[in-house]
């Protein structure tokens, strides 16, 4: 056997194991929780921003950029832009990689590739952090809620033209609120690529955990998700493209990671 080949299969399997292996998942669950309690995710930065997110899910962003090769991410919530940085250094290496294949010689301002990111409150330290930042040229910010209509309209005029587009779901998580996003931002996926609902982890963890939250256990981005794609099966929806719109939850994603803040918020437009 080739042993490219050999070596898919090997992960391959690697993961299907993993994804049946009952105390494993279970054992990573308690750990996930009470990473939470320790407030684990904080402890990162990407670039020199907190990037506030599990590493593993870091990877699978990774992941999905280089696999995906969008030429647009839009991102709710923003937080101290971290994760703004993450997406647009690596979208930065994209350019950099199409460069070379094309022995181009790269220009570090020129690539149409870019970063959206919405947040309602920009605190103005973070804004000026993101904005001073070497790879601040691919990133758009806007300030208001990511669910409101004029704020919302400028975002999709901003991503007319693009061809592949990545969407990343990380602000109010009520069910009402990611709904909302839901219904708004994933049309704006392109077929292949994902929309990515962060945090669905809250509805498996204690409701005492999300005491001095809004959200809590049934009321939540995963429950969210759930209603989301009910309403697609049953209602339909068109995308921003005009097809049919239609997603599934990728569980190998998923199973891969282990450790996830977003169990059922891999959503892969098919």
């Amino acid at each position: 056997m080739d042993p490219v080949e050999e070596f898919r299969q090997f992960v391959t399997k690697n993961i299907k194991d993993i994804g049946e292996d009952r105390d494993f998942l279970a054992l990573s669950n308690i750990w996930t929780r009470e990473s939470v309690r320790h407030h684990y995710s904080y402890n990162f930065t990407w670039l020199g921003r907190p990037v506030i997110q599990v590493p593993q899910d870091l990877y699978a962003v990774q992941e999905l950029i280089w696999s995906c090769r969008p030429d647009l991410v839009i991102e709710t919530g923003i937080a101290h832009g971290g994760s703004l940085i993450s997406s647009a250094s690596q979208l930065a290496l994209l350019d950099y990689c199409d460069a070379v294949e094309n022995g181009d010689v790269l220009d570090p301002r020129a690539g149409k590739r870019k970063v959206i990111g919405v947040d309602i409150d920009i605190r103005p330290h973070n804004r000026t952090a993101i904005e001073a930042h070497p790879l601040a040229h691919k990133i758009e910010l806007y300030q208001g809620s990511s669910v409101d209509e004029d704020v919302f309209a400028k975002v999709k005029t901003a991503s007319e033209g693009y061809e592949k587009v990545l969407v990343f779901l990380d602000s109010n998580h009520t069910h009402e609120h990611v709904l909302a996003e839901l219904e708004l931002y994933a049309p704006l996926t392109t077929a292949g690529s994902y929309c990515v609902v962060w945090d669905t982890i809250v509805e498996d963890f204690p409701d005492s955990m999300s005491d001095d939250r809004p959200w809590g256990k049934g009321n939540n981005p995963k429950t969210a998700v759930w209603e989301y794609l009910r309403k697609l099966k049953d209602e339909g929806r068109t995308a921003n493209d005009g097809a049919a719109l239609s997603f599934e939850i990728d569980k190998v994603i998923e199973n891969k990671l282990v450790f996830t803040a977003a169990p059922d918020g891999f959503l892969k437009r098919v």
